[in-house]
């Protein structure tokens, strides 16, 4: 079975990894069993159960099972990421892979996308947005005939299809007691020998629930098995006995009485930081932690102190240099800020930070901190939609510059309908008239937003709006970026000469302009790399090649890569003109290593597809069909037809036709199949110079 998991990427349902031990998964063969044997026959399966009883792990267990067996595809839906169900398809088509540039829905692009794949997708914590997850998986399991969907909730989604497994606790004597041990012996606080003979009671005491055996476990470090036992029931925050919240199940206290043993067993400054830390919904680092939660009684070294307190008592999950706080951890520590009164201000500091981070990323992006830039946008995501739901309520002239500077990485790396969303609501918020220019920058991104959609007309109604509000204030970067986004309007409906004028007018006027405030250097550069694109479609190689090559140097001695990439291309497609098939290849392979390193899959279908037409250059069939397939599966994911400059798709037609004759047309079909359903990252591998995987 092959997993639609980015790289890196870090769910709560993977291997925990504390303190540098890995928790080991225990017991479950008869639930595994009876999963594998619905999954043959059932589309929707929900697994349900209290929180911390091991539903979202023994759904990965179940993934990896059935990946060791060579099952199909499956993709993984964090969906506690989710403060509501506005971003649920555009969270389940990202975990999904799609990088989706079209202006359809998310759920559109979804059914599309699957068709008649055979495909398992993993919805896990369905229960804060089950209504909306019940109308998705109800359209998905309609519209996708061969898709299996396998949830996890405290609640089912009471559909007629639905196969539910009941998770229950880990028997207490065997199952219970074996995971408490090997957690505690990991941990190095293995029980006395004399206390051994009560571990069965502890796991009784605790129903068997694993994340309450954990967390107890953690807790010895600091009480004996006896003394957990004397303690009594914890009740968390509230009594929870009228006809609104009726009495919780037992197990449910059984959970909070964990929970609670290690908030008592947290010094203070422990326990402030878990509250604090609970407004973070992404993953964070020793760094982030201290930015967000020092002050008051909290120093940077407190919080350093209090954060390896909490890795130790299992309340923090550690891999490597990152943290997570798990969701009923983080809902417990939520808890506390409210009561501490701190959620306002702890809500109001975590959007400060992220809009910082942005301001950071937007100040280096031309520099060799770019690559790190793009993943730390990609892995903040749910933070950044958190911190932008809370500007918006509060702060709106923040919330229109967070999306604006986030806005362009998100469209550039698959999250346009996201970018799309927030860039839109905070134009719509309101004008305070504080912020002219980063409005007009705001437009420019949504500008950016719609023509790489396909939605020509918008996005030409915007950049008109864009180049009359730079006009009006005469700012330098504000009228070069109009201008690129006027010009990227004009190229892409074939009017390379009107886009040529418009470039050079704007980059002159930049030059010998009086504007106090000196151009945007990232501005200029991306309007010269525009440039070379009305250059080559207009013939003029030479001055292309020549001004493409001065750009890259550029690029190259800063570190900068997206703007480096696209000079790679104009250079491939001069090579390729001019039947300069090595430095065709060269500037391909070049193209898509920048590509890989800033995540953009646009860009890595683009690069694939000059890499096929070099190939066939080259006179090698076989490789350009293979490129030709892995990029195939790209653009699928991307929700375009190849795209790219009007004039290049004559050279891929030209390619592939050379393609069919070096090896004949149905071996190149089955080249270009056997690609398109091979690894990705295998065949990524290969066309950056790696060994092929087929």
């Amino acid at each position: 079975m092959e997993s639609s998991y980015a790289d890196g990427a870090w769910r709560q349902a993977d291997l925990v990894v504390q303190a540098g031990r890995v928790a080991v998964f225990i017991g479950r063969d008869r639930e595994l069993a009876d999963l594998q044997s619905a999954l043959k026959v059932h589309r929707l399966i929900t697994l349900t159960g209290v929180a911390g009883v091991g539903k979202s792990r023994l759904a990965r267990r179940v993934v990896e099972v059935e990946q060791t067996a060579g099952g199909g595809e499956s993709s993984w839906a964090d969906l506690w990421q989710l403060p509501d169900e506005r971003m649920l398809a555009a969270l389940v088509a990202d975990a999904c892979g799609l990088s989706d540039h079209t202006p359809r829905m998310p759920l559109d692009v979804i059914c599309q996308w699957i068709g008649d794949r055979d495909l398992l997708i993993v919805l896990d914590s369905c229960e804060h947005v089950l209504p909306a997850c019940r109308r998705l998986v109800e359209i998905l399991l309609d519209q996708c005939p061969h898709l299996t969907i396998l949830a996890t909730s405290r609640e089912v989604f009471h559909l007629d299809s639905e196969y539910v497994v009941p998770v229950e606790p880990l028997p207490v004597a065997t199952d219970a007691a074996e995971l408490f041990l090997q957690r505690a012996t990991q941990m190095g606080v293995l029980p006395e020998p004399g206390e051994l003979n009560r571990v069965t009671d502890l796991c009784t005491y605790l129903d068997g629930l694993p994340l309450a055996l954990e967390l107890a476990a953690g807790a010895l470090r600091h009480s004996s098995i006896e003394e957990l036992l004397q303690h009594p029931r914890n009740d968390l925050s509230r009594e929870e006995t009228d006809q609104v919240h009726p009495a919780s199940p037992r197990r449910h206290d059984v959970l909070r009485t964990a929970l609670g043993w290690s908030h008592e067993l947290c010094t203070p400054k422990e326990r402030l930081l878990w509250a604090r830390l609970s407004i973070v919904l992404g993953h964070f680092d020793g760094p982030m932690a201290a930015a967000l939660c020092a002050g008051g009684p909290l120093s940077v070294r407190d919080v350093e102190v209090a954060l390896a307190g909490l890795v130790d008592k299992s309340v923090v999950t550690q891999r490597d240099d990152r943290y997570l706080l798990l969701d009923t951890v983080r809902e417990y520590g939520r808890l506390w800020l409210e009561q501490l009164g701190e959620l306002d201000s702890m809500a109001t500091t975590h959007a400060a930070h992220f809009l910082t981070l942005a301001r950071q990323a937007d100040a280096t992006w031309t520099s060799a901190e770019q690559t790190g830039w793009y993943r730390t946008i990609k892995d903040a995501h749910p933070d950044l939609c958190a911190a932008l739901d809370h500007l918006l309520a509060h702060r709106v002239d923040e919330a229109l510059e967070l999306a604006t500077l986030t806005g362009f990485y998100w469209t550039c790396c698959g999250h346009a309908h996201t970018a799309q969303h927030y860039l839109a609501r905070a134009l719509q918020a309101g004008d305070s008239g504080q912020q002219a220019q980063m409005r007009q920058r705001a437009i420019w991104a949504l500008g950016l937003t719609h023509l790489l959609q396909g939605n020509h007309a918008t996005g030409t109604h915007l950049a008109r709006q864009c180049l009359a509000l730079a006009h009006s204030d005469q700012n330098a970067s504000g009228l070069l970026r109009a201008a690129y986004l006027q010009a990227m309007s004009d190229l892409l409906q074939g009017h390379a000469q009107q886009a040529l004028n418009l470039l050079d007018d704007a980059l002159r006027n930049a030059q010998e302009g009086d504007s106090p405030a000196a151009p945007s250097e990232q501005a200029a550069m991306m309007c010269r790399m525009l440039r070379l694109f009305a250059l080559t479609g207009l013939g003029l190689l030479d001055q292309s090649r020549d001004a493409a090559s001065a750009l890259r140097v550029q690029c190259v001695a800063m570190g900068e890569h997206w703007i480096r990439s696209y000079t790679d291309y104009q250079l491939c497609v001069i090579a390729l003109r001019e039947q300069h098939s090595e430095v065709a290849l060269e500037h391909a392979r070049s193209m898509l290593n920048s590509k890989q390193q800033i995540g953009d899959t646009f860009g890595i279908a683009l690069g694939l597809d000059m890499l096929a037409a070099s190939f066939s250059a080259d006179g090698d069939g076989r490789s350009a069909a293979l490129a030709s397939g892995a990029g195939q599966r790209l653009w699928d994911a991307v929700g375009h037809p190849q795209r790219g400059a009007p004039d290049v798709q004559p050279l891929r037609e030209a390619g592939e036709s050379t393609a069919r004759q070096l090896v004949g047309a149905g071996t190149y079909d089955t080249y270009r199949r056997q690609a398109a359903h091979a690894d990705p990252a295998a065949m990524l591998s290969w066309a950056a110079g790696g060994d092929e995987p087929l």
